[in-house]
């Protein structure tokens, strides 16, 4: 055991007491982050607009700042853009995260001075908590991969300008860096399944502890090297035993992973997004993440049912109920101000705060009423094919509104690694499944509006070629669970082998 996987304890057990510290004083700690921002940022642009100076509890905010989505805000940030100062934040960002929107073009995301360290330090703690707990520390003398987006930084306007896994890379401390991969001209590769070719190389003699990245563009590492050398993922890399991913629920994918590895490994979740590093796990027996109530960000959450009505009740951590599905609203010290972020959570605990992902707010079907989310989908396709040999690459739904023939019916796109016996059976335990958990679609059910879902079959690769055909192949970039048009049921057709 090397100097500094012995000296990981002790450091891992003086970060764990400085979380718990604001973990266990959560409403304190959120009054304490939402004063010193609105302070801060009194003087700024939108802070004289919106009356900060008269801005003392909640309740005054809510009555001067309304929720805004990335295009109200776009007017702020065109002119952050632009070089001006002391608009949304004071000074000027450090950089913007570019990243591609559906409805706004690129987004320019700002990071401060202020909020970059919260991005480092939160995927450090959750590293640093997981030490503390099981008591491992010897992974980090191992090699580790981050599999993530190339650190190449343009400028704009004297602002640094990338991807946020490609900022975040500048950042990675020093004692890490001789353990580190991919090679830095490796992760300045653009083409993403060139890249992946590249990683596989330089990783084949390595001793690789630790692997980091979005399920999906893990899983065609995972493929690759075992393609190239006939073996399972954890029989090349024998000391490989933690799992660090983020971007997706990982549950669809872990028999496919088990399978892959050839053994079960730890895992950490983690919550990030270029507007902030939200939550990450922090224990490994308890369901959902630890919401990072320190990090210069002050939440507001709206029930899920209720945020489309004309004014929505804004809620903070000390009234969020467990089990309730709530559309996530930010205030941070990079200048977003009761931004939506678009994303839906769920509280598993609220001592410490601790939530699941449900979903996306525009991502969901609710054609005919039913109010079916990403979390429901994700978990009936879990009880339906657990305790058996199918396994699942990716998958989509839709709603197939004018059928040929019969009721309407949600559309399940698959791309399976192993087929069931029966895709009737299947369809049929996915179903069954989503009706018990939504009561909804049950109704629509019985009440004979829609028929029983229907599995479509897609080609091995079919959704990369997919993400590969309107240029979102790689990086940070994922497949919906849901849409409640057929926008990418269509431009799948190409993709499908049977129905």
């Amino acid at each position: 055991m090397s100097i500094k996987s012995i000296l990981a304890k002790p450091f891992a057990k003086r970060i764990y007491k400085k979380v718990q510290k604001w973990a266990n004083n959560p409403i304190e700690t959120q009054e304490k982050v939402f004063k010193n921002l609105i302070f801060e940022a009194s003087q700024t642009a939108f802070g004289k607009d919106h009356d900060f100076a008269n801005i003392n509890k909640h309740d005054d905010f809510v009555k001067r700042v309304p929720i805004r989505d990335y295009e109200a805000l776009k007017p702020y940030i065109k002119r952050v853009v632009a070089g001006e100062k002391d608009i949304l934040w004071k000074g000027k960002p450090l950089y913007f995260a570019k990243t591609s929107g559906t409805t706004s073009g690129a987004k320019y995301i700002p990071i401060t001075a202020e909020s970059m360290p919260n991005h480092v330090n939160a995927a450090r703690n959750s590293i640093l908590l997981y030490i503390h707990e099981t008591g491992k520390s010897k992974f980090v003398d191992g090699k580790m991969i981050f599999l993530q987006g190339s650190p190449i930084l343009t400028e704009q306007n004297g602002v640094q300008l990338g991807r946020l896994s490609g900022i975040v890379a500048h950042y990675v401390p020093k004692y890490l860096q001789k353990n580190r991969l991919p090679s830095w001209e490796t992760n300045c590769i653009e083409d993403w399944e060139t890249k992946v070719d590249a990683v596989v190389q330089e990783t084949l003699p390595e001793d690789m502890t630790i692997i980091s990245g979005i399920p999906s563009w893990i899983q065609m590492y995972f493929e690759k090297l075992q393609k190239k050398t006939g073996k399972k993922v954890g029989d090349i890399f024998k000391n490989f035993n933690l799992f660090i991913f983020g971007g997706v629920n990982y549950e669809p994918y872990r028999a496919k992973f088990e399978n892959l590895i050839g053994r079960k490994v730890d895992s950490i979740e983690l919550y990030p997004a270029s507007e902030g590093f939200f939550a990450f796990q922090d224990k490994q027996d308890e369901k959902g993440m630890l919401l990072q109530l320190n990090s210069g960000m002050f939440y507001e959450f709206i029930l899920v049912e209720e945020f489309f009505k004309k004014n929505p009740k804004r809620i903070t951590i000390k009234d969020v109920k467990i089990g309730k599905n709530y559309v996530l609203i930010i205030s941070t010290n990079a200048g977003l101000w009761a931004y939506n972020v678009g994303d839906t959570v769920i509280f598993t605990s609220t001592k410490p705060y601790r939530v699941i992902v449900s979903g996306r707010i525009k991502h969901f079907i609710s054609a005919f009423g039913e109010h079916v989310i990403g979390k429901e989908v994700e978990h009936a396709l879990k009880e339906a094919t657990e305790n058996t040999l199918v396994r699942i690459n990716e998958f989509t739904v839709a709603p197939q509104i004018n059928p040929e023939s019969g009721l309407p019916y949600h559309e399940w796109f698959i791309e399976f690694e192993n087929e069931p016996e029966s895709l009737s059976t299947l369809a049929h335990n996915i179903d069954k499944a989503l009706q018990q958990q939504n009561s909804y679609y049950l109704d629509l059910i019985l009440g004979k509006v829609l028929q029983p879902l229907k599995i479509t079959i897609i080609n091995k690769n079919g959704f990369q070629n997919y993400m590969k055909s309107i240029g979102k192949l790689g990086g940070q970039n994922k497949i919906p669970r849901l849409a409640n048009d057929r926008k990418i049921a269509d431009a799948l057709n190409s993709e499908i082998i049977r129905k």
